[in-house]
């Protein structure tokens, strides 16, 4: 049974008899269409009409678009679908992660740096009323990954961090602005991330800490975050084989599932032990991680089985749909689990008040609802933490500040950036342009080219020609690298700063805050987590002495 009046749907008793008549007007393949969450792989309005008269999903995820052609798709669909739809958005770092002209505010390790919780507010905020102008009712976080292993390569900037304390201090803060916003928030990815260096996009990932260390850690984030009220949890495929064996005596090592196939940890540890009366959705069912784990005709009706309520995106929709209708048939999945799953989505719809605004129209904003894309307070507040964010890992030889009369000419090297994920590609010449306007003498060293005169200059050449090097390294989590070290240029690196004894070197990451690893020896070697504008900008203006290095180690960089 589901508690449709308590946390976190506090429903009233007219919302109630919305979710429990919707309920009962549905036959089951409607029932089973709401299990289904797809990713907007197309904008083809015939394709998705056919979807929504078909299948019937509870709702969709859409990439980042122009923001007025999302709000218009969003309307679309609204408009035709026969129950007010969830509509999500990965709004994880800002406004940007449904629109493009949307604020890039800072990735979630930037705002850690801060230190500060009106910073984690504030990206909540951004984000919620961004996403809530062109329509979007659902956001996909905050992450709670906890980011103790420095060699995993997913979860990173991506989290607020090492400290379980912190992690949760700023996911809360985060939380409350969505919640402000009028959105619903999905804490993820349970049980937890970052203790392996595996990546469930390309395998099953493992979080190895004994159930006390796990209660101590990640299950005091959880707790705090369902007690808060956090509506929906994402289950990552992410095995907890220390629990699974505490809660399943005897289970033996080749039947220990990621925990989207799991049903001890989404029912007596996730339901029973830690509370949580919200929806459970599934991460992404097309990630190896589930996909490998099990045959997928028994997979996509067995997560729904073992306690999930929805799968999210598919690998074929048509195809897991008719897994789902054939498990009911033959048993494997029973109506009494799959009505369980359609109360809880239909509570949440309900709770957002999707239902009354269905019947009004007013489900997507107007078109001037735009206006909030990109507000000035917004990039105000997103400068405001840049300031406070970018952190100073080590200064050896007291080279900061930079003069620009004495030090004008500068070799600028720059590293990754050009990734075909890079939030924002290219981010190095906003460091050209922000030089060249400070009147410094910029030669451009991009990876993988060679150097002036396609030789390295002499020791003595190098240190007539420049009279300083920054480094500015942009390698940020990609699903599909296993790794984030930095894979100097053939041959036998000829890129990298072997001449840091020699020319004062200054060594700029806006992602990867472990880079360290990579250079030992550079002297200056400055964190800023995010490659937005905003950090660029305020770290050159510390490179240059205008203002303080006030940011502090969400993770221990020489990890």
């Amino acid at each position: 049974m589901v508690d449709l009046q308590s946390k976190p749907f506090h429903l009233s008793p007219e919302d109630i008899r919305w979710v429990h008549s919707t309920l009962a007007s549905m036959d089951l393949d409607s029932k089973l269409g709401q299990l289904l969450f797809p990713v907007g792989s197309t904008t083809d309005r015939t394709e998705l009409v056919g979807l929504l008269n078909g299948i019937k999903p509870s709702g969709f995820m859409f990439p980042a678009g122009p923001a007025a052609e999302r709000q218009e798709l969003h309307r679309f669909l609204q408009e035709r679908s026969e129950l007010p739809l969830l509509l999500a958005a990965n709004l994880e770092f800002g406004g940007n992660g449904i629109a493009k002209e949307g604020t890039f505010f800072a990735k979630p390790m930037q705002v850690a740096a801060t230190d500060d919780g009106q910073q984690a507010y504030r990206l909540g905020l951004t984000a919620g009323r961004e996403g809530a102008g062109v329509g979007v009712n659902w956001t996909f976080a905050p992450i709670v990954d906890i980011d103790y292993n420095p060699r995993n390569p997913i979860t990173n900037t991506r989290t607020f961090g090492s400290d379980p304390e912190r992690v949760a201090r700023m996911a809360l803060g985060y939380a409350r602005g969505i919640w402000e916003s009028g959105l619903a928030v999905s804490v993820k990815h349970f049980p937890g991330d970052g203790v392996d260096d595996r990546d469930q996009h390309l395998g099953e990932s493992i979080n190895s800490l004994p159930v006390e260390e796990w209660e101590g850690s990640y299950g005091q984030v959880y707790r705090k975050l369902i007690e808060a009220g956090a509506e929906t949890i994402m289950v990552g495929h992410i095995k907890l084989p220390a629990y699974s064996r505490h809660l399943r005596p005897g289970l033996a090592d080749e039947h220990i599932m990621p925990a989207t196939l799991a049903p001890e940890l989404l029912g007596p540890l996730l339901r029973e032990r830690l509370g949580f009366n919200g929806l459970v959705l599934t991460d992404a069912s097309t990630m190896a991680g589930f996909m490998i784990a099990e045959k997928r005709s028994v997979a996509v009706p067995g997560t729904i089985a073992a306690g999930c309520d929805i799968l999210l995106f598919s690998h074929n929709i048509e195809e897991d749909f008719s897994y789902l209708r054939e498990a009911v048939r033959d048993g494997r999945l029973s109506l009494e689990r799959v009505e369980e799953a359609v109360t809880r989505i239909l509570a949440l719809k309900a709770s957002l008040g999707l239902h009354r605004r269905h019947q009004t129209g007013t489900l997507v904003p107007e078109p001037a609802a735009l206006a909030v894309i990109g507000l000035k307070q917004h990039t105000e507040w997103a400068r405001e933490c840049a300031d406070l964010s970018v952190t100073l890992v080590r200064d050896t030889n007291k080279l900061l500040p930079i003069d620009p009369v004495r030090q004008k000419r500068v070799l600028l090297v720059v590293i990754g950036d050009e990734g075909r994920r890079q939030t924002l590609p290219d981010r190095y010449k906003l460091l050209v342009d922000k030089l060249e306007r400070e009147h410094f003498l910029v030669t451009l060293l991009k990876e993988q080219e060679s150097w002036p005169n396609k030789q390295k200059l002499s020791i003595a050449e190098l240190q007539e020609r420049f009279d300083w090097a920054l480094y500015f390294v942009n390698l940020e989590t990609d699903c599909t690298m296993p790794s984030l070290r930095i894979h100097w240029s053939p041959p036998m690196g000829t890129d990298l700063p072997w001449f840091a004894q020699e020319l004062p070197t200054v060594f700029l990451s806006v992602a990867n805050p472990y880079h360290h690893a990579e250079v030992p020896r550079s002297a200056v070697l400055i964190n800023g987590y995010s490659g937005n504008v905003y950090v660029i900008e305020a770290a050159m203006d510390k490179i240059l002495g205008r203002s303080k290095f006030k940011g502090i180690h969400p993770v221990n960089p020489f990890d």
